[in-house]
């Protein structure tokens, strides 16, 4: 019997470790790894049928790559090709949301994490507002309840942040604290979510 996964009711280790694999390959610019990750996570976290799992895997990994390039990336494409990728989670999950309204959260949440990255004037808790605005918007959450989700995730991105800096060694022991940031941020939304 397969076990119906879906954005309330995702296994929070899959998730985690799709993430991990994406963020990896992002990095390394390996886009075909990419995909993959980005496959298993949309898979994994929001349930949606095969095609439309594969056209938003599709949409996420074109996101990443047009917001990739710094500092000359393309945010307003990067939000283009979101919007269509929540277009499929709405159209799939029951969710109530405006998808460019959630896209424009995504990629907001990337921008500060962009800034964060190049500029100490960009706190951590300016990021973790920003997961948090979309974490509540997309899930119609509690702001409060999905903040360690956040604040997990923003452990994760300055861990993978780290492993760039020290040069994207997939034998890097960075990787593996990440990996759990990231499976303790998905458990943490999970339980905010009630599932």
């Amino acid at each position: 019997m397969r076990i119906r996964t879906g954005p309330l009711s995702f296994d929070p280790v899959v998730v985690g470790n799709r993430e991990t694999d994406a963020w990896t390959a992002y990095y390394r610019h390996e886009w075909r790894e990419f995909l993959v990750a980005a496959v298993g996570m949309v898979s994994a976290g929001f349930g949606m049928a095969p095609h439309r799992t594969l056209s938003g895997a599709w949409y996420v990994l074109r996101a990443n790559q047009v917001w990739a390039p710094y500092p000359d990336n393309q945010p307003d494409a990067a939000r283009a090709y979101m919007r269509r990728f929540y277009e499929l989670v709405a159209a799939s999950s029951g969710l109530l949301f405006d998808p460019a309204r959630a896209a424009a959260f995504e990629v907001e949440w990337w921008r500060i994490h962009r800034e964060h990255q190049h500029s100490p004037d960009v706190t951590k808790e300016q990021l973790e507002t920003a997961l948090i605005d979309l974490y509540s918007y997309v899930y119609d959450a509690d702001r409060d309840a999905v903040r360690r989700a956040a604040r997990k995730r923003v452990e994760a991105m300055d861990l993978s942040d780290r492993w760039v800096r020290a040069g994207c060694d997939r034998a890097d022991p960075l990787l593996a604290e990440e990996r759990r940031a990231l499976v303790a941020s998905y458990a943490a939304l999970r339980v905010a979510l009630g599932s």
